[in-house]
């Protein structure tokens, strides 16, 4: 078993906890989707304050620019 040469990392702080929905997002593309209606990827937004995990599904592009994506959003 080798020695550790770093430093402790330090104590884990907890996430803070929402009091409202749609506060605390998740965002992700699902990519290399096949090709419909000019389509090829997913935008994901998802609620991490509900238990189900409310999600938005979006279709878009994968070579959506920021503008665009903020205009989805």
């Amino acid at each position: 078993m080798k020695n550790r040469t770093e430093a402790p990392v330090g104590k884990l702080k907890l996430s803070e906890v929402s009091k409202k929905p749609w506060t605390h997002l998740m965002v992700d593309f699902i990519t290399k989707l096949p090709l419909v209606a000019g389509k090829d990827a997913i935008l994901v937004i998802c609620d991490k304050f509900s238990k189900s995990k409310m999600m938005h599904l979006v279709v878009t592009t994968e070579g959506i620019s920021a503008e665009e994506l903020a205009r989805l959003f």
